[in-house]
């Protein structure tokens, strides 16, 4: 059984993440559950089991296909294109 590999992985490029919350929450004064940083440009959006799901909508948006946790003690990664988790990114 061969393992899938990310095709994506020379789109991340070194960012700096633009909020300390979730964007898209911080201006409607909504709350998330957990954080996620695109690697592409340093969004900030929250995870699948926030309401919002501000993470997903701006992978569907921008084309950016990977995003890693902003969770302190996290450090793995999805290529939401490749539908892959990255181990260590």
């Amino acid at each position: 059984m061969t393992r899938q590999r990310c095709s994506h992985l020379n789109q991340i490029q070194p960012v700096t993440p633009k909020t300390e919350g979730c964007e898209e929450c911080l201006t409607m004064g909504d709350d998330w559950v957990h954080l996620r940083l695109c690697l592409s440009c340093g969004h900030v959006g929250c995870c699948d089991s926030s309401k919002n799901k501000h993470a997903t909508k701006h992978f569907h948006a921008s084309g950016h296909p990977i995003m890693k946790s902003a969770e302190p003690g996290e450090n793995w990664g999805w290529c939401y294109v490749d539908e892959l988790e990255l181990d260590s990114i």
